[in-house]
């Protein structure tokens, strides 16, 4: 057994441990409090294996779609969440990322920390038939949060229909049938109120 290997990894698994104090604004579906970075990411990597019949390309790689979307947000281990209206939080975004993604995954040996970095450009390339698949379900999901708690942090940060559909129809990239289903739903919050015409 290689111990300093061992040591890189085991490093690694207690830093991205801090995933679990990252605050998005997003409620979990009974509106108690706010979703955290590392239920995300759990929750993504479930939709996948139950949604991948979704996904526009057809028979795409699962467990690749997995390991994108349990390591996309890693980096808001440094960078913070970035609320997806936040035009202003976007002006930086790419470039607190991509620092956090060198000091992150450089935690790990140099054969993993490739291969962690190649999956996190991958999903925010969005390019490949799974990373367009990835990137529809972290759409969709706080979406769907979002309307399972009656749009209530639509209406604290005033967000409206126009903004939910330009944000959303990424969705439709890597899964039509998803992006479908995503725009009843937007249409079903705006018939009750819940989110603004």
């Amino acid at each position: 057994m290689d111990l300093e290997r061992l040591a890189q990894q085991i490093r690694f698994v207690r830093e991205v441990d801090k995933l679990k104090t990252i605050e998005r604004q997003t409620l979990i579906t009974d509106a108690t409090r706010q979703e955290n970075d590392a239920e995300h990411s759990w929750h993504l990597a479930l939709m996948a294996l139950v949604l991948g019949e979704y996904a526009r390309d057809g028979a795409i790689d699962l467990l690749h779609v997995v390991r994108m979307v349990l390591i996309h947000d890693l980096v808001e281990i440094d960078a913070g969440d970035t609320y997806c209206y936040d035009t202003a939080g976007y002006a930086d975004k790419a470039e607190r990322e991509t620092a956090a993604a060198e000091r992150i995954f450089n935690l790990l040996p140099a054969d993993q920390a490739g291969d962690f970095r190649a999956l996190w450009d991958e999903f925010e390339a969005g390019d490949t038939p799974e990373a367009r698949f990835a990137n529809a379900l972290d759409r969709l999901q706080p979406l769907m949060h979002n309307v399972f708690t009656d749009g209530k942090m639509w209406q604290r940060h005033g967000i409206v229909k126009s903004q939910v559909v330009e944000r959303n129809q990424r969705i439709d990239a890597g899964a039509p049938d998803l992006w479908r289903f995503a725009r009843e739903l937007i249409e079903s919050a705006v018939d009750r109120g819940h989110l603004a015409p």
